[in-house]
């Protein structure tokens, strides 16, 4: 298989259930979430109910359906004065890896960004997952200084 047998494109509410299969591989392998179904159907509900501030873009096999995933929201950077697009849940089923579709599904969502203003992406990448790390860096993304911290509100 080559890039050229996949299409990217948006993802629609049919897509729902390949997806949240997607994001049960990705948070098998992350510590810090938990597959929970159910969760993942209501944020990607979400996502895809916000366009015009959220986009999931999908990677399809003409065969075997939504293969590959990857999305983002804006958010208000003052750092830039502007948007910033988080990107989040990049993944690609383990029998399509290695078509470039990480990559084709990051450039669809750094189109999406630039249209819609952002001035720079940014993404939180499990610091468990050395294959994912040096995919990012062969594809130009660049570490910051800045740690990622979390807690639940009061």
């Amino acid at each position: 298989m080559t890039l050229s047998t996949y299409s990217i494109g948006l993802a629609v509410h049919e897509d729902m259930a390949a997806l949240v299969e997607l994001l049960q591989v990705l948070f098998a392998i992350e510590q810090d979430f938990e597959p929970v179904p159910e969760v993942q159907w209501r944020g990607l509900d979400m996502l895809l109910m916000r366009p015009e501030t959220a986009c999931i873009m999908v990677a399809r096999h003409p065969h075997d359906g939504v293969v590959g995933m990857a999305s983002a929201q804006l958010v208000v950077s003052t750092a830039s004065g502007g948007y910033s697009a988080w990107v989040e849940d990049v993944v690609v089923a383990q029998a399509h890896r290695g078509h470039g579709l990480a990559r084709a599904l990051l450039d669809a969502l750094g189109g999406w960004a630039e249209q819609s203003g952002a001035r720079r992406m940014q993404l939180l990448a499990d610091a468990d997952n050395p294959p994912a790390l040096a995919m990012y860096d062969r594809l130009g993304w660049r570490p910051t200084r800045l740690f990622a911290w979390r807690r639940t509100p009061d």
